[in-house]
């Protein structure tokens, strides 16, 4: 059974840029369809049975291009999402995320990822969308 799934989109930014606006915790909700909120600590996740307060940790190395987030949920549960940019040529950059499976029943699982795999690759357009705009 498949527990991730890694994508990657490419950018028409410089890497410094696409780093500074994804790792800014604040820009979850503008790009991403999980995120109703979010901020430097906790944020409001969207659900199919509506939206739940996690506490947000991202983990963001400027140096390495890396930015992690670690979710607790509020059962105690925790989940995580991998991803890091790098340079491309001129200046360009590519943008990589490792979806990880959600932190759900096992028989859940893998519906729950094939639907995540699904929206990320919609959410990493529109990242590119705003960020070339």
């Amino acid at each position: 059974m498949k527990t991730h799934d890694v994508q990657s989109i490419s950018i028409a930014k410089p890497r410094a840029d696409v780093f500074a606006y994804i790792a800014n915790p604040a820009n979850l909700p503008d790009w991403t369809n999980a995120f109703k909120s979010a901020d430097a600590e906790r944020a409001e996740l969207v659900t199919p049975n509506g939206a739940v307060p996690i506490r947000l940790e991202t983990r963001a190395s400027a140096e390495q291009g890396t930015i992690d987030w670690i979710m607790t949920f509020p059962d105690g549960s925790v989940g995580a999402a991998y991803s890091r940019v790098t340079e491309d040529a001129g200046n360009s950059s590519i943008y990589s995320f490792v979806l990880m499976a959600p932190p759900v029943p096992l028989e859940a699982l893998e519906g729950a990822l094939e639907a995540q795999k699904k929206t990320l690759a919609t959410e990493l357009v529109s990242l590119r969308k705003r960020l070339e705009a």
